[in-house]
């Protein structure tokens, strides 16, 4: 038998999936079961740094290492492996792009003046009674208007946290508010890639896919406003008695203008016009570094021997803006494109385990021994949400987690006589909004890069987003408004 002979692949919306009928479920499991150790290993006894300062990226290595080891044992060869690596590599080149270029937007826009400008504005507009369902509520409102959960954080995202920060609000609450909001709108929006892709996969339109969902988005986003708005009915903030010294020490600082606000303007006006989100973003920087000129000579000249040298310095590496309020320190610091390496290096890594975990068929196997338990309508559904699950915590790409099971589970649903919706509204509340959920999955790396929060502190705040597929269970569970194939009589 040639090296090859056990594969086949298939393509499905420019996805390879492939099989392998040398491999079988348990040996599937290796590598999952041995990554997933060594990481719980690492956050619960090592403090997270088993390895040093990149232990992530390490673990997910060494799984990518054995998952390469059950593939030569089940005839798959390197080259396979590599191919696989490579494809996902290229597919994560442009979000590593985007990466690099909100590390240089977080420094052109501290130092022109931007971010102190959106706290200090919303310092004096978003009282602490209601910041966190007024977060929800905003970022829900800008990513529904992009189509786009990441644009949502690289823009009012970044000024929220500085805002609620300066308020005194655990950052963790804060990016969970936004990442839920972000979410919700990421979901709901027909400009969204993945609101595209999940219909596209369950054989269903787009507009009967987005009002299908909105019987189980539409509750859980009212429970999530709920619980935020009794958190921020609730929680004590420390900053609030200070913000007139906030206030004061930031105009004493900067040269605050409602001008500036034409930045982030501009960039939100580009994205709508659907340019692309590097030029967008790009032109974000360079903007702010004419901002820069014109309206922070001052901090500019205290940056670096000349104006020039302190916006190059912002773009590509750290910049620390000294206050005389030792809360606004903290925020007014930005590490530049050299402040979004760690999370790079994470998503690099994270795509050699996956590329390796679907070039030796172990991803198809896996979803496969979920669709063969799944004997009743609720057992389907449960093995869709599982599914979803699973392919965010071993692939790291939420595209993936909607591609595999879509094509995997799309003939059962129809064997169960359930409408095609069912299937896409599923892989959305479990494969699309749960993806950031995971440190090593592309979104979870980016959101916290991002908002400089990391996962482990928003998780249980992102309420919108582990909610998702318990609601969409629970709607299985009880029937609710499960809709059937209509009869072809």
């Amino acid at each position: 038998m040639k090296e090859d002979d056990n594969i086949s692949e298939f393509k499905a919306n420019d996805q390879n999936i492939i099989e392998n009928k040398e491999l079988n479920f348990y040996e599937a499991l290796i590598p999952v079961v041995l990554l997933m150790s060594l990481l719980a290993y690492n956050i619960f006894f090592a403090a997270g740094e088993l390895f040093g300062e990149y232990s992530n990226q390490f673990i997910l290595l060494i799984g990518g290492a054995i998952a390469a080891i059950v593939g030569f044992f089940n005839k798959v060869t390197l080259h396979r492996m590599l191919s696989e690596i490579w494809e996902n590599l290229k597919s994560v080149f442009v979000p590593i792009m985007i990466l690099f270029l909100v590390g240089a937007l977080a420094g052109t826009w501290l130092i022109s003046g931007v971010i102190p400008a959106m706290v200090y504005y919303g310092l004096q507009v978003l009282s602490p009674e209601i910041f966190l369902p007024a977060s929800v509520i905003i970022s829900a409102v800008i990513s529904i208007a992009t189509g786009s959960s990441w644009t949502t954080s690289a823009t009012v995202g970044i000024a929220l946290v500085g805002i609620g920060t300066a308020l005194g609000i655990n950052p963790g609450m804060i990016a969970g508010a936004v990442i839920s909001g972000a979410y919700f709108g990421d979901k709901m929006s027909p400009l969204s890639d993945t609101t595209n892709l999940a219909p596209a996969m369950a054989g269903t339109d787009l507009f009967t896919h987005i009002r299908y969902m909105t019987i189980t988005t539409v509750p859980t986003i009212i429970i999530t406003l709920i619980v935020f708005g009794i958190l921020s009915a609730t929680i004590e903030t420390s900053g609030s008695a200070d913000v007139s010294n906030l206030l004061k020490t930031i105009n004493t600082t900067f040269n605050i203008s409602p001008w500036l606000f034409l930045v982030p303007l501009a960039v939100i006006v580009l994205i709508l016009f659907k340019t692309k989100p590097l030029i967008a973003l790009g032109a974000g920087v360079l903007l702010a570094a004419l901002f820069a000129f014109i309206f922070q000579p001052e901090i500019l000249n205290s940056l670096g021997e000349s104006k020039l040298s302190s916006v190059i310095s912002s773009i590509f590496s750290d910049t620390r803006i000294t206050t005389e309020n030792e809360k606004l320190n903290d925020l007014f610091s930005a590490g530049g494109m050299k402040g979004m390496l760690w999370t790079i290096y994470l998503i690099l890594c994270a795509m050699v385990f996956g590329g390796i975990m679907d070039g030796i068929g172990a991803l198809a196997r896996i979803t496969r021994a979920l669709l063969s338990v799944a004997s009743s309508v609720f057992g389907l559904f449960a093995s869709t949400v599982i599914s979803c699950l699973g392919l965010n915590t071993i692939a790291s790409d939420q595209y993936l987690a909607i591609v595999i099971p879509g094509k995997m589970f799309k003939q059962a649903f129809e064997d169960k006589g359930l409408a095609p919706e069912n299937l896409s509204r599923t892989l959305e509340d479990s494969g699309t909004v749960t993806s950031v959920l995971i440190p090593w999955n592309t979104c979870g790396a980016y959101q916290a890069g991002v908002l400089g929060v990391g996962v482990g502190e928003y998780f249980i705040y992102a309420i919108f987003n582990w909610l998702s597929p318990f609601t969409t269970l629970l709607f299985a569970a009880f029937s609710i408004k499960i809709k059937q194939l209509k009869s072809s009589k």
